[in-house]
């Protein structure tokens, strides 16, 4: 079933470039979105292959699925950068996810070559984290935190303990709500049997501010969106604030307690992620 349309994605699912059979198959898995990987996900001399098989793919995907997919490329200072770009050059509606930014200018070069993709920028450095406001005021759409390769960057062990990433990731996610960006995107969980480290992750992730993960398994989708969806408590709070506030606006009170702007818009934010 493929996902309904939502304003922001929850789920971004990783497919290697090299697999064209699996394109469609990550589509109809529920995902929100779907990244066709030309750069982890490829060996070096598979590069080329894998780029002119994604292309091809997206030469003849219908409009309505080009809205659901963003191509990992390789990132500014490799040697495969410009074809990459060169390659999505005619394809429109597909957003571009830049690997390892860590400047303005890369997002800017980007955006220069494919001006109507959206770019998403993956944070996974420390001079990444250092120019994260820059980068989030240069045009990125949307940012992501590549939490393997930043704590690879910082010798960081966090196979059990992950609590070394909350600075980094607080940073990214005050970035984006600087520059009035859709709340960032978290990091992979690797660990494809274990839904309880899954929805710890997100937990960690959602208490910093994220709204959304990257995923390496179509098992993952369905357990991180039924987690990002409010109780019915929630929901039935929700309702109970607006009609309050529609009954008397401005005025309100619900339980004793004012209804201000800030309650309103809590209650307008968890319907909406009901819906999702």
């Amino acid at each position: 079933m493929a996902a309904e349309h939502l304003p922001f994605p929850r789920t971004y699912l990783f497919v290697p470039g090299t697999r064209p059979e699996r394109f469609d198959k990550a589509l109809a898995s529920g995902a929100d979105t779907i990244v066709l990987d030309l750069e982890d996900a490829v060996a070096s001399d598979d590069k080329a292959t894998a780029r002119s098989t994604v292309a091809a793919w997206l030469a003849g995907a219908m409009p309505a699925d080009l809205s659901r997919i963003v191509v990992r490329i390789n990132d500014a200072h490799s040697s495969w950068f410009a074809d990459d770009l060169a390659a999505l050059a005619d394809v429109r509606g597909v957003g571009v996810l830049l690997p390892k930014a860590e400047s303005a200018g890369q997002i800017v070069e980007a955006q220069a070559a494919l001006p109507e993709a959206a770019i998403l920028a993956l944070i996974e450095s420390a001079r990444g984290v250092a120019e994260v406001n820059r980068i989030a005021a240069a045009g990125a759409r949307r940012l992501v935190f590549g939490t393997l390769d930043f704590a690879l960057d910082l010798d960081m062990d966090i196979s059990t303990d992950a609590s070394g990433l909350d600075y980094a990731a607080s940073r990214i996610a005050i970035a984006s709500r600087v520059a009035g960006l859709p709340a960032p995107v978290a990091g992979v969980t690797p660990q494809l049997e274990d839904e309880a480290r899954l929805l710890s992750d997100l937990a960690d992730a959602r208490r910093l501010g994220y709204g959304a993960k990257l995923c390496i398994h179509p098992r993952q989708v369905q357990p991180i969106h039924a987690a990002l969806r409010p109780a019915a408590e929630a929901l039935e709070w929700a309702r109970r604030v607006l009609a309050a506030d529609a009954a008397s606006p401005g005025a309100a009170r619900l339980d004793g307690r004012m209804v201000d702007r800030p309650v309103v818009l809590q209650a307008q934010r968890t319907l909406a992620l009901a819906r999702n």
